[in-house]
This record gives structure tokens, sequence and C-alpha cells, in this order.
């Protein structure tokens, strides 16, 4: 499951990657870029509740291969089409499959695990590790034939749904993945204040992720390549951040890990954008490991805060809170063209230091 996790959170990464070529190429502006990271994460955003209510009402296992190659589809098709019209359809495409994937997937993944912090963690970091794995995919590729190679970029997806789907025939997990469901009430009021927490994080991850590259060769110079690296070392030290955040929940709490990682991001961010030099890549680091690490336990929060709609929580925090982020970024990309790049993250600053302080508003839920 964690494998196939990361072969569908590479196309997640991969439109990040492909933002250097896109304004290399076909020379779009930031409001443009911007807009097919919205296309990738909007129509996810949007109908991802849907298919989280649809797995609370029954299994749908098939559904985890279908959508990996969905979302691997609409990437591939994204330097297809000449027109931009064509590359945000693509986009919007890739969006819809990853938007069905995770309800089920965290579904069964809490199932598997046994609702095991430090299991989901892996679940978890396989996503982290396909979000890294995509600029070293992405980069090369795009940088030897441009954006005409795309078609290439499907095959993770393929790979990923042959070995997911070795999983999900299994029927023990299948007729399994209900076992820990509705194991007491609904506390929607903490949920909601959670997926706010979760929204804060995904505007600054998203943006990051969206902008990181170009703002990297501004710093530091060396143009795609100098991004590519900046991704990599974003979605990696994230990698990281998600396994040191199982493992700190099981000795710590989840809410005190919560609250401690949000508080050390602030400062990180806040260097990131500000402090010059080649320290970049250390805050960089410092910052994708501190807001990772609550990554998973977001996970396992929302489904003990909804244990009677675990797949409603999954794709809440496993997908719904990863990609609205995207809706932010033209707002983002509309400040930077009309000021800087600097300017246009300044504002992710506050949004780390909000989702801190709405930490303390949340309690450790009720559990057994």
């Amino acid at each position: 499951m964690a494998i196939g996790h990361a072969c569908v959170d590479v196309y997640q990464g991969a439109v990040p990657a492909l933002v250097p070529f896109l304004v290399a190429e076909r020379g779009l502006g930031y409001v443009a870029v911007s807009g097919i990271t919205l296309a990738a994460t909007l129509l996810s955003s949007v109908v991802q509740p849907v298919f989280g209510v649809l797995t609370d009402r029954r299994p749908l296992a098939w559904l985890i291969p279908v959508a990996m190659t969905t979302a691997g589809l609409g990437i591939a098709l994204v330097g297809v089409g000449e027109t931009y019209l064509l590359s945000w359809l693509a986009a919007a495409l890739s969006g819809l499959g990853v938007a069905a994937y995770h309800p089920e997937a965290a579904r069964m993944a809490r199932a598997v695990s046994g609702g095991s912090h430090v299991g989901m963690s892996w679940f978890s970091v396989g996503g982290n590790v396909g979000f890294a794995l995509a600029p070293v995919l992405v980069t090369p590729i795009m940088a030897a034939g441009g954006l005409s190679l795309t078609p290439l970029l499907v095959v993770p997806a393929l790979v990923g749904a042959v070995i997911t789907r070795l999983a999900v025939r299994s029927a023990r997990l299948v007729a399994g993945g209900n076992r820990l469901d509705r194991a007491g009430n609904d506390d929607w009021p903490s949920f909601l204040r959670l997926s706010a927490i979760m929204i804060c994080r995904s505007i600054v991850f998203v943006g990051l992720g969206t902008f990181i590259a170009l703002y990297a060769g501004q710093r530091v110079g060396g143009g795609t390549t100098t991004g590519g690296a900046a991704l990599f070392v974003l979605f990696a030290a994230g990698a990281l951040g998600t396994l040191l955040g199982g493992r700190f929940a099981t000795r710590y709490g989840r809410v005190r890990t919560m609250r401690t990682s949000y508080a050390v991001a602030v400062p990180a961010i806040a260097a990131l954008v500000f402090v010059p030099g080649p320290a970049f890549f250390g805050f960089l680091a410092l910052t994708a490991i501190a807001m990772s690490i609550p990554f998973s336990l977001h996970v396992t929060l929302g489904q003990d805060f909804l244990p009677g709609r675990v797949g409603t929580a999954g794709g809440m925090t496993l997908g719904l809170a990863v990609s609205i982020g995207g809706v932010a970024t033209p707002v983002l990309g509309t400040i930077a063209e009309h000021t800087s790049l600097r300017v246009a993250l300044s504002p992710l600053i506050a949004l780390v230091l909000t989702g801190c302080l709405m930490g303390f508003a949340l309690n450790e839920p009720a559990t057994g």
C-alpha cells in the first residue's frame, strides 16, 4: 500500500516539477502556471469528499488501481496538447484520479495497520516518497526532450496499479477494511478544527511546491537544475518528517507532537524566505521536516475523531487537506507577478503560525 501511495503521489509532485519547463518552453507567467496547479487540485478538492462518502458505504478496492492509472494518464497528457486549455484539462484529469485514490486507500491502510501511528506513518511516507521522486523523474526527462516526452510519465502509474492490485485482491484486506469503523461517536467540532489546521498546512506546502523551484533559481542560481534539487529536498525531507511523526507520536502523543512541530516550522519558514545565501537549502529541509511530522498524525487523528466515517476522514486528511492548497496558488502567483516571489511567499509564515496556534484548541481523541 505504501508503494502504491508513492506511485500515485508522484503525480502530485510532478505538477510543480513541470512548472519551470512550462515557463521556459511555453512562456507562461506566475499566474498561468499556478493555474495548472489549481487545475490539478481544485477538482480533486471538490470531489474527494464524495469519494469518501462512497467508501464509507461500501469497500471500493477496485477503485484504487483505476484511480492511480487516471492520475498518471492526466500528467502524461499535459505536454501533448499545444494549448494552455488542453494542458489545464489534463492536469484536472490527474487531480480526479488523485481524488478517487485517497479515501479508499486510507481506509484500507488503517485496516492493515490496525490503527497504528507508526503503520500509518509508513503508508503516509509512501506519498512523501512519491512527491520526492517526482522531480528526480520529471526533470531529467523534460531536460532531455521537453514537454513532448510527458507521455513517458504514465509508467509509474501502470507499475503502481499492478502492485496495488496484488494487495487489494486479498479478500482478508478487503473484508477487514471496516473492522476499525464505527467504534465510537463522531467528534465533528474537533475534526473541523483539525481540518482548518490541515488547510493552513496545505496552502503552505502546495505554495512552496509550486514556487520553490523558481525561488531557488533566483536565490541560488542554476536554473531548472537548482529548482529540481530544491523540490527533491522539500519532498525528501518531508518523507523523513513523516516517518519521525509516527515515532514521536507513539512516545509523546499526537497532539503534543503536532503543536511542537508547527512551532519549529514558524522560524524555519521565516528564515527560508528571508535569510540569503546557501543556507537556503538547510532552512528548506528544516521547514519540510517540521511541516511533515504532523502529516500522518492528521490522518489517524481525523479517523479517530470520525470513527464512524473513516473513509470521509481519510479522504479529507490525505487528499482534500493536501490538494486544497492549490486553490490559493493563483493568489500567490498574482502577488508574485505584481511584486516578487519573496513577497508572495511571506504570507505563508502567518499561515504556519495560525496552524500552530489552532493546535492548542485540540485534545487527544478518546479511543477504545
